[in-house]
């Protein structure tokens, strides 16, 4: 009897290697792995799947990767209790295959918001025949970036083109990270899709992926510009101000006039709070949901990559270091979010009248700090309801706090900052020294966070930067730099929808998706998120018949 073979991919994990092995070397001590388990490596071809760094023992940094070996093997050597012994496992990938419905709609579908789940859910409707309507009421690429440059140099803020609203989301001018805490099959799609519309092809392997912001503008140019030549149409500050269910679909209410669609995919962004009042107006089921407010820290990173790795800061290798630190031993729970080594924080407000900070990184991260989101959990509990409604309520309590903080910066888009010596003292009047704030080139001004912060939250913070300090020395430094506030981590609310068909709760042609919806927290699982509301789409709905 014959032994058959079998095309296959393997996962070869655990191979550890000094930050000065080249590519190759990690890939021949995965070879030997599977040699030394009896595993013929003749008809394999190997490459690099996954590498993250091990810091924990700074006197001897390592790599450790995952390799991907692709060929023909005979079955028996497929057996798990072979491919344990090189600590190997076969690849299983997710394919996207949509399945069409029956029932052609009476009008293309419109997809809302240009961020990553409505950019990952129109290219997928329009590589199936779908013709959507993407509509963003921001700008283009092109266009926003003039308008953020325009209020970082001038605080000329443009409501509706800003760091929040515009092609690409808010994701668009960040860090441009790809870390996501779901276990996904979608997500290697995702970043197979970054990859060819232009991202760098080391975030396919890289363990904690990330793009930059001047990398991230033409991948979403180039992702808008595919849609479009599928047939799909692209209206830029085109608001979407209401919805009505009409007998043959939807009329999409819009600042540029009415448009008929046969569904609608709805990916507002966080910040859309125009949008989640009118759906509330409406009775679509909205919940609120917990969500963080906090501070950014900068400190320099040439200190951070000293505190992670030791003698071996600055390795070329290594790169900039970055961390993630929480503590839950109070009452609330406080964490970094949105670490941006070698970044800047950066001005992003949506609403006149009030001031929110954000980070950003280009792809080199080569700037003199680092900053990343300390953030602090808030309750629904915690929120008291407007017009009875506890969803608007937690908007609120964000926008008391943004406003708050425009006062405390002087009216005019400049931060209120704090030395994190100041901060911890609860004192004010020290200026920063020898750490400088990056936000708008230092358009900053000292002020007490007590007066922009619930109590509780200042009371978190300094539990928080403790703590964080015992586990990476220098984190409360006495002059790190604090920017206030950061408001804008996640949606403060979910708008409901079914678990089955992912259309909204009693609206049947309304997809809520991505983080706007509150079914998503970061780039990467807002368009996973964004695939899986399409996909639900097509498997209702038929394209469109030619007319």
């Amino acid at each position: 009897m014959t032994n058959r073979s079998t095309v296959v991919q393997l996962l070869i994990g655990g191979v550890r290697a000094s930050v000065d092995s080249a590519e190759q070397e990690i890939l021949n001590k995965a070879k030997d792995k599977m040699k030394r388990a009896g595993i013929p490596t003749s008809t394999l071809h190997f490459r690099l799947y996954k590498k993250s760094v091990d810091a924990r023992r700074r006197e001897d940094i390592r790599f450790v990767c995952t390799v991907l070996a692709e060929g023909e093997l005979p079955e028996k050597e497929l057996a798990a209790s072979v491919l344990s012994r090189a600590d190997a496992r076969i690849l299983k990938r997710e394919t996207l295959t949509p399945v069409i419905g029956e029932h052609p709609l009476a009008y293309p579908p419109m997809v809302v918001g240009m961020g990553p789940a409505g950019l990952f859910a129109a290219l997928l409707l329009a590589r199936n025949g779908y013709a959507p309507i993407l509509i963003d009421r921001g700008a283009s690429v092109e266009e926003r970036v003039r308008d953020v440059a325009r209020f970082t140099a001038e605080g000329t803020l443009d409501p509706d083109s800003n760091v929040q609203f515009g092609a690409g989301g808010a994701g668009t001018f960040s860090d441009g990270k790809l870390i996501t805490r779901i276990q996904d099959p979608y997500c290697t799609l995702v970043l197979e899709t970054l990859v060819e519309f232009g991202a760098p092809k080391e975030i396919l392997f890289k363990a904690k992926p990330h793009v930059g912001t001047d990398l991230l503008r033409g991948v979403v140019s180039a992702i808008l510009a595919e849609i479009e030549r599928l047939g799909g149409q692209l209206r830029y500050r085109c608001r979407l101000d209401d919805i009505v269910e009409c007998a043959d679909g939807l009329r999409a209410v819009t600042s540029q006039g009415d448009v008929p669609c046969g569904a609608l995919i709805l990916a507002p962004g966080h910040s859309a709070r125009d949008t989640y009042r009118t759906l509330i107006r409406k009775s679509y089921a909205v919940e609120a949901k917990p969500f963080s407010v906090g501070v950014r820290v900068e400190h320099l990173q040439a200190e951070i990559d000293e505190a992670l790795y030791g003698r071996m800061a600055g390795h070329p290798s290594l790169g900039p270091a970055e961390y993630a630190l929480s503590d839950t031993t109070g009452e609330r729970g406080v964490y970094t979010f949105c670490m941006c080594p070698g970044g800047e924080v950066v001005a992003a407000a949506s609403e006149a009248g009030g001031l929110v900070v954000n980070g950003m990184s280009y792809h080199a991260r080569d700037g003199k700090n680092a900053n990343s989101a300390v953030a602090v959990s808030i309750r629904p509990e915690d929120i008291a309801p407007i017009e009875g409604s506890i969803p608007l309520g937690a908007i609120e309590y964000q926008r008391r706090i943004e406003r708050a903080a425009f006062r405390a910066g002087g009216g005019d888009y400049r931060a209120p900052i704090m030395t994190m010596g100041d901060f911890l003292e609860g004192k004010r009047g020290t200026a920063p020294q020898r750490i400088l704030p990056s936000y708008r080139g230092g358009a900053v001004t000292v002020a007490d966070f007590s007066e922009i912060l619930p109590e509780y939250v200042v009371s978190t913070l300094r539990r928080g930067f403790l703590s964080f300090d015992r586990k990476l020395s220098g984190f409360a430094c006495r002059d790190a730099v604090l920017t206030a506030p950061e408001t804008r981590t996640s949606a403060p609310l979910r708008i409901l929808r079914d678990p089955s068909t992912l259309t909204g709760i009693g609206h049947s042609l309304v997809y809520p998706a991505g983080e706007g919806a509150g079914y998503a927290g970061g780039i990467t699982s807002a368009a996973v998120d964004g695939l899986r509301s399409a996909m639900a789409l097509m498997a209702a709905h038929a394209p469109k018949t030619t007319d």
